[in-house]
């Protein structure tokens, strides 16, 4: 950080903030809303009972869709941050380079990376949002969610939210280090991109796909802390409910009221 900013000024920090801004707002929207859209449509057709009891699929399977979705919209910002960051003379700002891009490049150059990113977000936000629900269901373990203060339950959210950066940015790590990798290198000319993903990572090894790995745990976990704070105010706003297990909790004593209601009824008869 001190020789960027002894080289290129402190303006250099903020290269390549408003592709990201814009494009991890647009994907985070899909991914948030997409993630409690697929959930609830997977539990309706499952019915509370069978999608509690295999809850994890439910999980992972409305992450992904929701996560694919919201990396179409990701991947041209994208390439545009990776372009500014790499080469700071290609163009003065996002949409330059955005334009540039496409008028130069097409729609080739815009989703170049679509399938390393997707193959990046996707394994992350599975993870992210597993081990967030696990997370969460421990802590209401110990914490009783009904009682508890809402600085309390900020404070669950974002442990939670920590823990399960922290645990995405590990898993993602790898294709997150090819897609740097695709976007500031130029490919040979006929290369397929499952061609150039597999040289890349060839040439990169283990130890190579994991370099940079501390900034990102902290950067990743501290940005995916915040964010599960924000949809865990969102949620207790709604009053959705955070789990397909607490669904099923909800059905079933809602069935025994109405069974309830019936026996009284019937001992009045």
């Amino acid at each position: 950080m001190r020789q960027i900013v002894a080289n290129d000024g402190a303006a250099a920090l903020l290269t390549g903030f408003g592709p990201t801004m814009t494009g991890y707002f647009l994907q985070g929207a899909f991914k948030f809303g997409g993630y409690e859209f697929f959930k609830r449509k997977t539990n309706d057709w499952l019915g509370p009972e069978k999608a509690a009891a295999n809850r994890n699929a439910v999980y992972l399977a409305s992450s992904a869709a929701a996560e694919f979705l919201g990396d179409i919209l990701l991947c041209p910002f994208e390439a545009a941050r990776i372009r500014l960051v790499s080469q700071p003379s290609f163009a003065p700002n996002m949409l330059s380079a955005l334009g540039r891009m496409a008028r130069y490049e097409g729609m080739a150059g815009l989703y170049s990376g679509f399938t390393p990113i997707v193959l990046k977000q996707v394994p992350y936000t599975m993870a992210t949002f597993v081990v967030y629900e696990k997370a969460i269901e421990a802590a209401y373990s110990w914490v009783n969610k009904e009682t508890a203060s809402n600085t309390t339950l900020s404070g669950v959210n974002l442990g939670c939210g920590l823990v399960a950066g922290m645990a995405a940015a590990i898993v993602s790590q790898p294709a997150d280090t090819v897609l740097s990798k695709i976007n500031k290198e130029k490919g040979i000319p006929g290369e397929g991109t499952g061609r150039r993903i597999f040289n890349i990572i060839t040439q990169l090894g283990l130890r190579g796909s994991y370099a940079g790995i501390g900034p990102r745990l902290v950067m990743v976990g501290g940005m995916t802390a915040v964010q599960f704070g924000i949809y865990g105010h969102i949620q207790r706003a709604l009053g959705a409910t955070s789990s397909v297990a607490e669904v099923k909790k909800e059905v079933k004593e809602a069935k025994e009221i109405v069974e309830v209601g019936d026996l009284l009824q019937t001992a009045e008869l």
